[in-house]
C-alpha cells in the first residue's frame, strides 16, 4: 500500500529543493525516509549493492518476503534533487540525482550501478593491507562463496575484474542512511544537509 502525506508518490506535494536552495536555507535538514533510515517497523529493506536485488520483510515475520512497493516514494522530505552518499567501508562518494526529487529507487539503483559497474583500480587496491587485498580478489573471482576452504585453492590463471562491490566483501547489504556531519567533514572537507552516511552489513 502506498504511503500518504509527505511520503506520497508524485511531485506536486512539496517543492524539490536544489543544492543551492539547501545552502541558502541552512536551517533546513531534510528528513530521511523511514525505510532508508531503517526505522520503518513494517518494512525492512533488503538491498544488495552487488546484485541490485531489492525487496524486504516485516520485522515480525522475516520468513515472508515483501515487494518493494515504496520504491517511487521520495527519499527525503522536503524532496531534494541531489543526495551525496558516503560510507566508512569504501573510499567512494555516490551522487544520486533526480530533478523531480530523488526517490528510494534512485538511491538503490544508483548505488548498485556505482558498485557493480565500476572497477577498482590497481592504485586503489594497493591502499589495502595485503590480506584484505587477497580477500577482495577472492570475492571478485567468486571463490568467497566456497567458504574458508577457498583460501587454500590456487588463484585463477586470469585475474578477475575487481568491482567496487567486491571491495565491500561480505558487507554488501544496505542497512540504513544517517547523518554524521563530523565524518562528512573528515571525508569531504565540508558538511551539508544532503550528505548521508551509508551503513552496510551482512544478511543472515
Amino acid at each position: 500500500m502506498a504511503s500518504m502525506g509527505k511520503w506520497a508518490v508524485g511531485s506536486s506535494y512539496i517543492p524539490v529543493l536544489t543544492q543551492t536552495d539547501l545552502y541558502l536555507l541552512n536551517d533546513v535538514e531534510p528528513e530521511i525516509h523511514p525505510i532508508l533510515a531503517g526505522t520503518d517497523g513494517g518494512f525492512q529493506l533488503l538491498f544488495n549493492l552487488s546484485t541490485g536485488q531489492t525487496g524486504g520483510y516485516n520485522g515480525g515475520s522475516r520468513d515472508h518476503d515483501l515487494p518493494f512497493n515504496a520504491k517511487d516514494e521520495p527519499a527525503t522530505c522536503p524532496r531534494i534533487d541531489t543526495m551525496i552518499i558516503i560510507t566508512e567501508i569504501s573510499p567512494w562518494c555516490t551522487i544520486v540525482k533526480n530533478p523531480a526529487g530523488v526517490t528510494l529507487n534512485d538511491v538503490c539503483m544508483t548505488l548498485w550501478r556505482e558498485y557493480s559497474d565500476n572497477s577498482v583500480t590497481d592504485k586503489e587496491l594497493e591502499t589495502l593491507p595485503a590480506r584484505i587485498q587477497d580477500q577482495v580478489k577472492r570475492f571478485a573471482s567468486g571463490q568467497a562463496a566456497a567458504g574458508w576452504s577457498s583460501y587454500y585453492t590456487p588463484a585463477p590463471a586470469t585475474p578477475p575484474r575487481v568491482r567496487r562491490a567486491d571491495w565491500l566483501r561480505d558487507r554488501q547489504w544496505f542497512e540504513k542512511l544517517s547523518r554524521n556531519p563530523a565524518y562528512a567533514r573528515q571525508r569531504l572537507g565540508y558538511a551539508a544537509s544532503n550528505i548521508f552516511v551509508l551503513t552496510l552489513g551482512q544478511y543472515a
